[in-house]
């Protein structure tokens, strides 16, 4: 077994999954702690109370949807299967199965240490290899392993598009609650909050077509054609679905995200608002894309690898979907014209 392959059955040890799942709380709301003392810091200090009531609203809101967003699109596609056991649950079963195995064969004591200590713990890397190592050749011993850690099982024709569904909701969730709290944290702070949810709700769809949605579409679509073709190598499906997230995200998202800006949102506010920035003549007025934006598609190769079947990845897409809500709820906008604004 190649060092790829046993990275992947170290990061898919279903307690050390359990362990990332029970950690994400924690981890989101320190990083949400980290990113509202910042802010406050940078702000001038007689708008310092403002920016703390406004920044916690929008990270709390945030934060919240995050959370509540694997529970909400479970519940919505009946997929209890993508619900982590519980770590006693996990530790039970290690003990039935290893003490199962170690009953009816006999090994090395180096590799029995080995495994009576997967009965309670996430083995180490080295271990894992080792353990690969040691059953390379024996039958009974590989498929005790791929009970111990189960290998991905890639994602069916007939599940492609409910996956391209759970996943863009999964996202969709915080990028709303971002909305949502950003608009509460103005209310409470600003007398002209209502003109700034033009922004928010743009930048929400900029977030979501670009970054969430479109990138779903084209791994969807991509591994629908490699499943007509029986294309079942996982390193080819990977490649395949990371090119359909160039096509249709990274490339033409930004874009598609701005069209419907400033040809479907923006008139919707001009009815009410003779703001001229919402009188916008090029596609990028508003909106470009930077390098963030680029490196909020780690979230994309998170698709990639929850529709490989690997899942160690899934309890970090709220932390992931999280920071393109919050941008959301700041209203985010970087183009010439909202520039000229602030400056």
């Amino acid at each position: 077994m190649n060092t790829l392959k046993i990275a992947g059955k170290f990061l898919d040890q279903p307690i050390l999954v359990a362990k990332f799942q029970r950690a994400v709380p924690s981890i989101l709301t320190a990083g949400a702690a980290i990113c509202v003392t910042k802010q406050v810091h940078n702000t001038p200090k007689n708008k310092k109370k403002k920016s703390l009531i406004r920044t916690s609203a929008t990270m709390a809101i945030t934060v919240l949807s995050a959370l509540a967003a694997p529970k909400i699109t479970n519940k919505i596609f009946k997929k209890t299967e993508s619900i982590p056991k519980t770590i006693k649950v996990i530790k039970q079963q290690n003990k039935e199965l290893i003490t199962n195995f170690l009953e009816l064969n006999t090994i090395e004591e180096s590799t029995k240490k080995i495994l009576e200590k997967a009965k309670e713990k996430p083995l180490k890397f080295k271990e894992i290899k080792q353990l690969f190592k040691t059953f390379n050749n024996d039958f009974s011993g590989k498929r005790f392993l791929n009970k111990l850690i189960p290998d991905p099982e890639n994602v069916t024709s007939k599940e492609i598009f409910s996956e391209i569904g759970r996943l863009s909701v999964f996202g969709l969730i915080p990028v709303l609650g971002g909305i949502s709290g950003g608009i509460i944290g103005d209310k409470l702070t600003d007398k002209n909050w209502k003109s700034k949810i033009p922004d928010k709700i743009k930048e929400g769809s900029y977030q979501y077509l670009a970054n969430i949605f479109l990138c779903n579409i084209g791994a969807g679509g991509a591994l629908a054609i490699m499943e007509k073709y029986k294309i079942k190598s996982k390193t080819q499906r990977a490649i395949g679905m990371i090119c359909g997230i160039l096509t249709t995200g990274v490339i033409g998202g930004s874009a598609i995200a701005n069209y419907i800006g400033n040809k479907i949102i923006n008139p919707c506010f001009e009815k009410h608002n003779n703001d001229n920035r919402y009188k916008n003549k090029h596609l990028f007025d508003e909106r470009r894309p930077e390098p963030l934006d680029i490196g909020l598609h780690t979230d994309d190769i998170a698709t990639v690898a929850v529709m490989s079947g690997l899942k160690w990845i899934e309890p970090a897409l709220p932390i992931l979907y999280a920071i393109s809500g919050y941008r959301a709820g700041i209203g985010y906008r970087n183009g010439n014209q909202s520039n000229k604004k602030n400056s």
